[in-house]
């Protein structure tokens, strides 16, 4: 049945006889069985697929199993498994590996007491003369072997103490390995196939952390197979393995002595660049980096070498900039940028005296990559970029974006002299008449400014108000270059807000992009952001903006999400405004959108209309966000300067919400099944409340209502969201309350009905309604002293979310007992429900540690058991024992002396939060069966 079952698993085509097999064989593998059929399987007249699969039980076992294996059965395994590798030498190279494998995993395991000489008698045993068997399959077989020693010991389960002492016992092996593997690749007449197994076996042994002058002649064979096409990559692998382990920076005379081999494959780099060979280059090029980032410090260090570490850093500036484009011509330069980091931090880091003479050597390094990195992010002629897939421009896209950041960095070690330099370049190249310049040339030294400037304060720079003055200047022939004029002008928006003389200079640009579709995203972004930082000076052309503004928003030029900060950005602009102008404008700008509503309100419901109503609903939404002319919002520094005089009268937002209501209301009767409608409609006056705050006030009484038939007829989460919302702002104005109050007790009535009927479906009304709890415990506390609140089938409620399987509802109702607790000596009710029915919220809890619950809830209930024990302190010690003498809970895993050290541990604690919560995480993987296993070393 096993040999079938292995049939199924390779031969059969119906999948679902191949998982039944597989799953039988994983559970043969492991079974007490598999030491006695693995052998069979291994015999020579089985196919390689069955031998496989008896060699893989046998590493399976060895791996995971060892403790089963009596001692006095080591010797006759490791013979048996000696004698199977050799009889495979020349047969089947998957069951070869695997053999391999199984034995690797018999020494690991042996080591170093019960086989103290295992990779000598490795290489003793396949060093033998053995007439049966090839020389050259002898010799494949034991470098298999070598090989797969490191790599099982990375991934093999030993425990934490006995890693170290293997780790330390095989890297002293390496003088019986390194000296074998030294003379087959030096030998004349080694074959390329042996040549390339032993450059693998150096490359696994080095990650043993073996002292790289021990790997000296290793290092130096490698880059002489550097030349054999044949051994070129494996040899790469293993040059950078070596020079990358951590432990390599400690040889600093070794890391010196391979500056001048890595130096020496510059004409190797030369020649592949000219020939287009990309795999060379790029593979001299890892080798170059590998040596150069991972110990540019050590190099640096020593003074008196300067001038050969600055050849490597010059050769992998070379890299940098190596010709073509990326990522269709070459992919080799973008491997190059984190050197130039990790470079920078070094000198950076430096003492005073020692930084000012790296900074002499490396500015002017650090300006020719400045150009560099322009020229590589140019874009290639229009032409070609139109033969480029999606997936290639994506690719560029990507690294201009590494290029952007990298330039950002350099700016610290180069400071206003970068923009200088930019500045001038660009002014030459804008200026210069003879030899008009290339779209791409001037595009990246405007995308080079923008990087600086997105990030870096330019305030004080003295080249800008020239790049402004440029700026017009572009001749913009193309979308490419289009877009990065207008995010180099929003990257300067902060700039423009403290020289708004110069806003005149872009502004008329920026409004002429908005009508072209190409250029949404930049031409909306940057005038939201000048909106924004700008908006005092704003007013002169404030008439113009609307009117652009209306007019593309009526042509549909913009997808959704443009046409939403498009009216972010008017409600920046008319922030700024005197209140009746906010109102004209206001007019003007919604009256077209209402006309619109009121037609689609009078329609039967449909898809389409459904998203015209859900768009109109969120222009409305997106406006009223950002339009506050209390300015709640603005920076201190410039409210000083620039405060308007505190407005009269109503607020323009409360003007236009009172004038729209009943058609919001119309539209909502006709869609409130919809949630998508319902939770638009919830939006507008959600972002509303929040810019407004107290000036809203007038609205509440109409909205109160709305949303108390909104939500009796059909209970929706956005309903009670914006009921939080309400309470949170008005909690502590006496004068605005009283509907509030209503609201909130009617939605609390309508979800007990909800909980009553079942409330499985509603997750997310459950979770909505939680925070709304919480919040108004946290705000308004005394709202519990209602006589007609319910306290106890609201705690019940709490009580019945725990148990919930959505982690976001569980952690809402932690939340409310987390604040409804701390309440129990004020709030008489609450108090009173609490000691009455508090032993089953602890129940609800203990079950949720002891399993029920997912683990990353644990911190939220630990959080109960805290206020639990803080605030209930003499009944918790009471409930805590009754429910821990239950048997099997809250875990069938755990002993009455775990249950009751816990316990003790919880009513002990009613300081320390951090501690309870560390206790659970503790308890809960005791009940889990996870204590002390791997899955726990991350939590």
């Amino acid at each position: 049945s096993l040999l079938q079952a292995l049939h199924q698993l390779y031969y059969d085509p119906n999948i679902e006889n191949k998982n039944l097999a597989q799953k039988w064989l994983m559970q043969a593998q492991v079974s007490p069985q598999a030491w006695h059929f693995s052998w069979l399987l291994l015999n020579m007249d089985k196919v390689p697929e069955i031998q496989y699969f008896g060699a893989s039980a046998l590493h399976i076992k060895i791996s995971r199993y060892w403790n089963d294996i009596p001692a006095d059965q080591y010797e006759s395994l490791k013979s048996q498994l000696f004698t199977h590798i050799t009889r495979f030498a020349s047969g089947s190279k998957i069951v070869l590996t695997r053999l391999c494998v199984a034995l690797a995993s018999l020494a690991l395991s042996m080591m170093p007491e019960a086989w103290p000489c295992a990779v000598a008698d490795m290489v003793r045993m396949f060093q033998a003369e053995d007439s049966n068997v090839d020389g050259r399959a002898r010799c494949l077989a034991l470098l298999e072997l070598l090989t797969v020693l490191p790599e099982e010991f990375q991934t093999s389960r030993l425990p934490q103490y006995r890693k170290g002492q293997v780790r330390s016992v095989l890297a002293q092996k390496c003088v019986s390995v390194f000296p074998l593997l030294e003379q087959l690749l030096q030998q004349q007449d080694s074959p390329g196939f042996i040549k390339q197994k032993v450059l693998k076996c150096f490359s696994s042994w080095v990650q043993l952390e073996i002292p790289l002058m021990d790997c000296e002649n290793l290092i130096q064979a490698a880059f002489t197979s550097l030349q054999d096409p044949e051994l070129f990559d494996t040899a790469v692998e293993a040059v950078v393995n070596a020079i990358s382990q951590p432990d390599a920076q400690r040889y600093v005379n070794t890391l010196l002595k391979l500056i001048p081999p890595v130096l020496g494959l510059q004409e190797q780099l030369r020649q592949a660049v000219q020939s287009g060979d990309m795999e060379t280059s790029h593979g001299i090029c890892r080798i170059a980096v590998a040596l150069g980032e991972n110990h540019s410090r050590a190099l640096l260090d020593q003074v008196e070498h300067w001038q050969s570490f600055l050849a490597l850093v010059n050769m992998i500036m070379f890299c940098t900039g190596i010709p073509g484009h990326y990522p269709v011509n070459e992919t080799t330069s973008s491997l190059t940028l984190t050197f130039w980091y990790t470079l920078q931090d070094d000198i950076l880091s430096f003492e005073p005296d020692k930084q000012a003479v790296y900074q002499q050597v490396y500015r002017p390094v650090y300006f020719q990559l400045v150009d560099v990195l322009l020229h590589k992010a140019q874009f290639p002629s229009d032409e070609e970029y139109g033969f480029w897939s999606s997936d290639e421009k994506e690719q560029f896209r990507i690294y201009r974006v590494d290029i952007s950041d990298t330039l950002m960095y350099v700016y610290e070690m180069l400071g206003a002299e970068l923009l200088s330099s930019l500045y001038d370049k660009l002014g030459r190249l804008l200026t210069n008449t003879e030899q008009p310049s290339t779209w791409q040339h001037t595009e990246a030294l405007l995308y080079g400014f923008q990087s600086i400037a997105e990030t870096i304060d330019v305030n004080y720079s003295d080249v800008v108000p020239g790049l402004i003055g440029l700026i017009p200047r572009i001749s913009i022939s193309n979308v490419q270059l289009a877009d990065t004029v207008m995010f180099t002008i929003g990257a300067l928006s902060e700039w423009l807000a403290d020289h708004p003389v110069m806003i005149n200079n872009v502004l008329p640009l920026v409004l002429q992009a908005l009508g072209n579709p190409e250029l949404s995203i930049s031409s909306v972004s940057t005038l939201k952001k000048i909106c924004r930082e700008c908006k005092y000076d704003l007013p002169p052309y404030a008439a113009n903006i609307v009117a652009v503004s209306q007019e593309v928003l009526m042509k549909q030029i913009h997808k959704t999400s443009q046409c939403m900060w498009l009216m972010q950005a008017l409600g920046f602009l008319l922030s700024a405004l005197q209140v009746e102008e906010i109102l004209k404008n206001l007019h003007s700008l919604i009256t077209p959108y209402i006309q619109q509503l009121e037609k689609l309100a009078d329609e039967t419901p449909n898809p389409s209309n459904k998203l015209a109503i859900i768009h109109i609903l969120g222009l409305l939404s997106n406006l009223f966000t950002t339009l506050d002319i209390s300015h709640h919002d603005d920076d201190h520094e410039s409210t000083e300067v620039k405060k308007l005089p505190v407005q009269q009268g109503p607020n323009p937002v409360v003007v236009v919400l009172q004038q729209v209501f009943q058609l919001i209301q119309k539209v909502l009767s006709k869609w409130l099944n919809d949630a998508q409608v319902v939770e638009s409609v919830c939006a507008i006056f959600e972002k509303s409340v929040k810019t407004l705050l107290d000036d809203f006030a007038p609205m509440v009484p109409q909205l109160c209502e709305m949303l108390g038939q909104m939500y009796s007829t059909i209970p929706q989460a956005s309903a009670i969201d914006l009921t939080r919302q309400l309470v949170h702002i008005f909690a502590h104005e006496p004068a605005h309350f009283p509907p509030i109050k209503a609201l909130f007790l009617l939605v609390t009535s309508v979800t007990l009905t909800l909980f009553q009927q079942g409330p499985r479906d509603h997750p997310d009304i459950v979770d909505s309604f939680m925070q709304l709890l919480a919040q108004a415990l946290k705000r308004k506390p005394d709202l519990f002293l209602c006589s007609n609140l319910d306290v106890k089938a609201v705690f019940q409620c709490g009580v019945l979310s725990l148990k919930f399987p959505e982690a976001p509802t569980v952690k809402a109702s932690c939340g409310f007992f987390t604040e409804l607790l701390p309440r129990c000596g004020e709030i008489a009710p609450v108090g009173q429900v609490v000691h009455e029915n508090g032993k089953v919220l602890l129940q609800a809890v203990l079950e949720g540690v002891g399993g029920q619950a997912s683990r990353s809830l644990m911190d939220h209930f630990a959080e109960i058991l805290f206020a639990l024990n803080k605030h209930c302190f003499s009944y918790l010690s009471v409930w805590i024992k009754e429910a821990m003498q239950q048997d099997g809970f809250p875990s069938a895993r755990v002993s009455p002396e775990q249950k009751e050290t816990f316990s003790q541990q919880i009513l002990r604690e009613r300081v320390n939060k951090r501690r309870v919560k560390e206790m659970v995480k503790e308890f809960t993987l005791l009940c889990r069966g996870l204590h002390g296993t791997e899955y726990t070393a991350d939590y």
